[in-house]
């Protein structure tokens, strides 16, 4: 795990490799264990590397690494987990070199010698992102992984292209230009994240998942090409269905044991986040499984009732063996986290679940320097609300005449102010009270008033419905809808298929990265084994969804390992009190960051709309308007900390 910069240019720079030193130094945090940069001077071809030792401390693994054959320099973050096998084909096949070490960046190396670049990358099972010139081609090649674990970011900046883990390292280069893109701030506005490929500067995007491009030098763009896309390996499973039986789940179990056991294999210290929900709790279970020591799990508390889960989380790692450590969190230790939050995320990004998710990573790093996590179930194995209940509730209310849903849903939305649900609260029975009753009620609103299928879905995943209106002179790119999708029999496999595309990548992995990376802390996600994930698409949807019951296959699994009352309880998230925050301890940085003059000024949102959002907080807010608001607070924050950064790095 490690962070990577470069530039490809033709124009002549003065002191290139302080160049790419100063790049590296802008992710040092990725990679505290040592750095280094490479550049030839023929082609204007760079590189720099941090790295976080994890395979092969030695300086056998020290990046930018070269070939053995010569023909290949590489700069690389991530890890490939089956590099042993790979290494043991190379051998057998005769095709291995004289090996120097035992990292996986030397395995990497040798398959693109014996196998090239393009037949290599879908060898690989691992989260990376990478960066390899080719000498006898004079090509440079970035790749990504499958699922977009691993941040590339790349453009061209006055005709030489950048690239990099994250977008403060392209700042410390004197051709970049810091222009805000308003077609993805507006994105932003819509999905609390900027989706690939766009980003927030203008002509600076992500690799796409199971991407790579090729450039030579001159060139000033490039068509991404997939190695490996989600709708091939969908297609591909259901010419090979599975039945739901109980040996099927014998053979996901293990599958699941072979994929958790790989991403164990580590020369530093492993552990797992434990929330005590069913996906991390399986993946705890099953290494607790091949551990002959308890396995080290970590979870975040907090004070307030409603947003702890640490109490679950302790039982179960009890139940286990696990040596666990809870951190409960005061609300002030959350609220100091804030400042942080635009320096660690790149980009705008307000989910606010980032807070405990960096709270965590922090707790863990002084302990392992590898953790794994439950992140992906939901996405795979069918775990989230809006496809248990989405598709019922918009059965039963298509019926209904269209100007009566859009009549009660007007009703509904004025009816759920905080005042109103903390009343309607106290007034429930405890076991009918839910942390998240306003979104939920939001959420039903929404589905009243949509005529489709895919209006539906978009709503469900939309903060702002029209963000174009409120970001000035921005124009809303095509949207998630418009993604290549294979014929599925039910939505409720199309949304998981749109989730595994968009928001796993966008929100959930880029979270858990920059929160994790930010503390030099290693996350590994044993559900994005490409393995596991093309069993789940080869399952029928009655083992995840059914009556009721999300992700049902893993639960049938877990509960060979932890008795059922200590899993079978209602999903609680992982979120914080935003409501009371930004009436409360927050509403003065609030009022601050979206001041009518500063708005005005600096011309990205209409500064009537953000006044509406403001006064609907003042008065008593949903939770939609909540989002809202702190989606452009984070933007606000974002920009302060940027336009600094920026500054400082042209210095």
């Amino acid at each position: 795990m490690c962070g990577l910069v470069g530039f490809l240019t033709s124009r002549a720079l003065p002191e290139p490799e302080s160049i790419l030193e100063r790049m590296t130094t802008r992710i040092q945090h990725r990679g505290p264990d040592g750095s280094g940069v490479w550049f030839d001077a023929t082609h204007g071809i760079g590189m720099g590397h941090r790295r976080l030792a994890i395979v092969d401390l030695s300086a056998a693994g020290h990046q930018p690494m070269q070939s053995r054959s010569g023909r290949f320099q590489l700069v690389y973050n991530g890890e490939i987990y089956n590099h042993r096998l790979l290494r043991k084909e190379l051998e057998e096949s005769g095709q291995a070199p004289a090996w120097r070490g035992h990292s996986d960046t030397e395995v990497i190396l040798a398959a693109f010698d014996a196998w090239g670049i393009e037949q290599a990358l879908p060898r690989f099972n691992g989260m990376f992102a990478l960066a390899v010139w080719d000498r006898e081609r004079a090509v440079l090649t970035l790749a990504c992984d499958r699922f977009g674990e691993k941040p590339l970011y790349f453009g061209w900046q006055k005709g030489t292209l950048l690239f990099g883990s994250e977008l403060k390292a392209l700042y410390a280069h004197p051709d970049f230009a810091g222009t805000v893109n308003r077609d993805a701030l507006a994105l932003y506005l819509r999905h609390n994240y900027i989706p690939a490929p766009h980003s927030i500067w203008q002509d600076i995007a992500k690799l796409q998942p199971g991407n790579y491009i090729e450039v030579r030098l001159g060139e000033t763009s490039a068509q991404p090409k997939p190695y490996w896309t989600l709708f091939q390996t969908v297609t591909a499973a259901a010419a090979a269905p599975l039945a739901d039986t109980p040996e099927t789940a014998d053979q996901l179990e293990a599958l699941l044991i072979d994929a958790i056991g790989l991403r164990m294999d580590a020369d530093v210290p492993v552990g797992a986040f434990l929330s005590g929900g069913i996906d991390s709790s399986l993946v705890t279970a099953l290494m607790q499984r091949q551990s002959s020591r308890p396995v080290r799990t970590f979870t975040i508390g907090f004070e307030d009732p409603r947003f702890n889960e640490a109490d679950h989380a302790k039982a179960i790692g009890a139940h286990l063996g696990t040596e666990h450590t809870e951190l409960i969190a005061r609300p002030q230790d959350a609220l100091d986290v804030l400042p942080r939050l635009p320096a660690i995320w790149d980009e705008p990004f307000s989910d606010s679940s980032q807070i405990p998710t960096f709270l965590v990573s922090q707790l863990t790093r002084q302990h392992v320097t590898v953790s794994l996590s439950g992140d992906a179930g939901d996405e795979i194995f069918g775990g989230y609300n809006r496809y248990l209940h989405a598709e019922r509730l918009r059965s039963l209310t298509q019926p209904i005449p269209r100007p009566l849903r859009h009549i009660t849903a007007a009703a509904m939305e004025s009816s759920i102010t905080g005042a109103a649900l903390g009343a309607v609260q106290r007034f429930l029975p405890a076991r009918y009270r839910r942390v998240h009753l306003g979104g939920r009620l939001s959420k039903i609103a929404e589905i009243l008033r949509c005529s489709s299928a895919d209006e539906l879905y978009r709503r469900l995943v939309s903060h702002d419905i029209n963000p174009g209106a409120t970001v000035l002179g921005g124009h809303e790119p095509a949207g998630i809808m418009g993604i290549r999708r294979p014929q599925l029999d039910d939505f409720r496999e199309t949304m998981m298929y749109l989730d595994t595309l968009t928001y796993l990548p966008g929100d959930i992995l880029t979270k858990v990265d920059r929160a994790s990376m930010a503390v030099s802390l290693e996350s590994r996600v044993p559900f994005l084994d490409p393995r596991v994930v093309e069993f789940a698409w080869r399952l029928p949807l009655s083992a995840k969804l059914k009556d009721g019951i999300g992700k049902r296959i893993l639960r049938t699994i877990l509960y060979r390992h932890v008795p059922r009352a200590l899993i079978d309880r209602p999903k609680m998230g992982f979120g914080v009190p935003l409501n009371n925050w930004l009436t409360g301890p927050l509403a003065e940085w609030r009022r601050a960051l979206l001041e009518p003059r500063r708005i005005e000024a600096e011309g990205y949102f209409d500064p009537a709309k953000v006044r509406a959002l403001q006064h609907e907080v003042e008065v008593g807010a949903s939770n939609a308007t909540i989002y809202r608001l702190w989606d452009l607070m984070m933007f606000q924050a974002w920009l302060d900390e940027h336009r600094a950064a920026l500054a400082q790095a042209r210095r």
